[in-house]
């Protein structure tokens, strides 16, 4: 009977119009990116101040590069099995919670110690929300909306890089402790948490898993009024409701590669880390690269906000083809695009070409994360699935700490079009892969993507 009450539920969840509720759902994941992406890629513009101010060499410049992707990789190695465990929205309020604490007290940093320490503590909450957000999100939504939903949710990213971008330009640039009042703008997103607490109702697929099938109708049924019900379930680590399932055990990671589900993780770990040490290396250096060409700060700045800005047309191109042409062929499809901006912003030397090329490999990165945050939680069942998010997303960050560290060290021996050489040739390869091995996931339930993984009782730790 509960079985045949969830599988209703679901039923139900799957076959709803798209109302209110779930434009709420949506701008409750899509605020929580756009400010993990506005404190996020603020450092690229930080960097280079920092640079001059602290006197810092190539390796500590890339230690600062890669801080936050530090944290980012404990904060989503550490949320998905807590999140499986406890929920989704007490992770993600107290996530948010501790980003934009840890950039307030960034602002006063008095080293480059100082500050590299709380920027890992930033991302440890960035890393967080960016590995619960996109499965909340996929768990909310009908089945027939859910990529375009998950890549339009993505795509606040992009906003939050361009007003980063506004901020560098207009405030980090312009006065003498104008990184400062960056880092104290950044965190003012500590707002949120105030909203997401009256607001957000817990996933009810996590709580069907847990067993509490009457908070689980509540919130459905709410949605099918239009109406988001803040039902959350008790802090508790042992099974709630009717005792029949288990919660998640907080070590998990290793069934992610057991036989069923090996094939998928790997190939979304290798997209994860391509696409990530592609999108720091590019936007972590790049106005330091600008600026060793004979550009100006603020003429540097400007060239990387238009090529920001492309990032918006990028995700929501790729958010509407998620549902047309599905969510594998749209990954090698933008990252097919990436390629060609980077061999082409390799052979730039004009202003206009740096900023075309820029902008189409800005587009196709950004793209390609439309529909990666869209496919990534649908190949897990509901057990896995944050933990799932979190370790792909945990994978690529080990790309990303990398790129800044790699391309602080040996762009003096690569040059301007090494550096983007070096980008093309991962984001080719990476497209090939996902034509070889990907799995469609069009229009499919999340339950029908993850039936032939065994459902496996799960005892007590």
């Amino acid at each position: 009977m509960v079985q045949q009450n969830s599988s209703s539920l679901i039923e139900r969840m799957d076959r709803l119009p798209v109302n209110r509720a779930h434009w709420k759902i949506a701008m409750i994941g899509g605020l929580g990116l756009l400010f993990d992406g506005m404190d996020g890629s603020l450092v690229s513009y930080i960097l280079p101040i920092l640079r001059d101010k602290w006197a810092l060499d190539g390796l500590q410049s890339g230690l600062i590069g890669s801080s936050l992707l530090i944290g980012m990789l404990i904060g989503a190695l550490t949320a998905g099995p807590i999140s499986d465990r406890i929920g989704r929205r007490r992770v993600m309020m107290w996530a948010l919670l501790l980003f934009t604490l840890a950039t307030f007290v960034a602002a006063f940093s008095m080293n480059w110690q100082m500050f590299f320490l709380l920027r890992v503590l930033a991302g440890i909450g960035i890393g967080a929300e960016s590995a619960v957000i996109p499965t909340y999100v996929a768990e909310l939504i009908p089945a027939k909306r859910r990529g375009l939903f998950a890549g339009a949710v993505a795509g606040f990213l992009a906003f939050g890089y361009v007003l980063a971008s506004l901020i560098g330009y207009f405030v980090v640039a312009r006065f003498d402790d104008g990184w400062r009042y960056g880092q104290i703008i950044t965190a003012i997103p500590v707002l949120l948490v105030l909203w997401w607490r009256r607001a957000m109702p817990e996933s009810p697929r996590w709580l069907l898993s847990r067993g509490e099938n009457d908070k689980a109708e509540e919130i459905v049924g709410g949605i099918e009024r239009g109406v988001l019900v803040p039902v959350t379930s008790p802090l508790s680590w042992k099974a709630q409701g009717d005792g029949t399932n288990s919660p998640a055990k907080l070590i998990q990671h290793h069934e992610l590669l057991g036989r069923d589900l090996l094939g998928r993780t790997l190939l979304l770990w290798l997209i994860w880390m391509a696409l990530t040490f592609s999108f720091f290396g590019f936007f972590s250096w790049i106005p330091s690269l600008l600026v060793d060409r004979g550009l100006t700060v603020t003429t540097s700045f400007s060239y990387v906000l238009l090529m920001t800005i492309a990032q918006i047309p990028g995700y929501y191109g790729a958010a509407w083809l998620n549902e047309k042409i599905g969510r594998k062929t749209n990954i090698a499809l933008f990252l097919a695009i990436g390629t060609a901006g980077a061999w082409l912003l390799s052979q730039s030397v004009d202003p206009w070409q740096v900023i075309a090329s820029g902008a189409l490999l800005s587009a196709g990165m950004n793209g390609t994360y439309a529909a990666l945050y869209a496919y990534t939680p649908e190949v897990y069942p509901t057990r896995l699935r944050a933990t799932g998010m979190g370790m792909a997303s945990a994978v690529g960050r080990i790309g990303g700490i990398a790129a800044p560290i790699i391309i602080g060290v040996s762009q003096q021996a690569l040059g301007f079009a090494g550096v983007f050489i070096m980008i093309m040739s991962v984001l080719a390869v990476t497209a090939v892969l996902v034509v070889v091995f990907g799995v469609s996931t069009k229009g499919r339930s999340l339950e029908s993507l993850t039936e032939a993984v065994p459902i496996v009782t799960q005892k007590e730790n």
